[in-house]
């Protein structure tokens, strides 16, 4: 399965591929996280990778110079990575990040991991206990304002111990909650994090949605650019429907 997506996801030419639209929305992901991370610090700080699963992101964070720590549930996936690692140095410490004892780190990175918790709440707790003072927790996860998202909201739902059982799947199947834009700074302060700011990516025309996908294999790479950079910058009414992804960086307190 990992390979399998690693075939998908790093296909060389998205217009030939079965779902160009994903591997759009995978690069768009992994550059606004690579930006957000150069942006909250510099090469030689500390991150952990959280529910790193291939470790693409991890390796690239290592190739610019940063001390990564690799981390998923599946320990399985460490010989995976090791097999692509080339000239990156990593470091590796499989297991549930809510009992694993590392760091803490300058930066805490979890990349489409939230929406595949029961507790999105005390996730986020936990990760804060992960940073150091001062440091940043950096999420990025599919957009619960999108406007077909038909997942329960984490703010109204009565008891998400319902949902225990079945957290922690990976791939789309397994998302629970899909957190919306206002949702992301009261979730933040309740784990004692400040929200600095919130990126949009990706609209659901490029991404291939409401019946769009013929415009990601027809048209070329900077129309697309555009149409994403017109409705991420559109008002909140507009880019918050509109748009797939969210990514957010939280500062720990000193």
């Amino acid at each position: 399965m990992s390979l399998a997506f690693d075939k998908l996801e790093l296909a060389a030419e998205a217009r030939s591929c079965p779902d160009p639209g994903y591997v759009r929305a995978y690069r768009q992901r992994v550059a606004v996280a690579l930006a957000l991370v150069d942006e909250c610090g510099s090469p030689g700080a500390e991150i952990l990778d959280v529910a790193a699963a291939q470790g693409n992101l991890t390796i690239a964070l290592a190739m610019r110079g940063y001390r990564v720590t690799w981390n998923d549930l599946r320990a399985e996936l460490a010989d995976y990575v090791r097999l692509k690692l080339g000239d990156a140095q990593i470091s590796f410490c499989p297991g549930n990040v809510f009992e694993i004892q590392a760091g803490p780190f300058d930066i805490v990175l979890a990349t489409e991991v939230i929406e595949h918790v029961a507790h999105p709440d005390e996730f986020l707790r936990q990760l804060a206990r992960l940073v150091r003072p001062g440091g940043y927790l950096i999420v990025t996860t599919p957009n619960g304002g999108y406007l077909r998202n038909e997942l329960p909201r984490f703010s109204d739902f009565g008891d998400p111990s319902v949902f225990e059982a079945s957290q922690f799947k990976p791939d789309a199947d397994g998302h629970i909650f899909l957190l919306h834009p206002d949702e992301l700074d009261s979730l933040g302060r309740a784990a004692g994090l400040e929200l600095v700011r919130v990126v949009h990516s990706t609209s659901v025309i490029s991404r291939g949605w409401l019946r769009t996908g013929f415009l990601s294999r027809r048209l070329p790479e900077g129309i697309l650019n555009a149409i994403d950079a017109g409705i991420t910058g559109s008002p909140a009414a507009v880019r918050d429907r509109l748009t797939t992804n969210l990514a957010a960086i939280y500062r720990c307190a000193e």
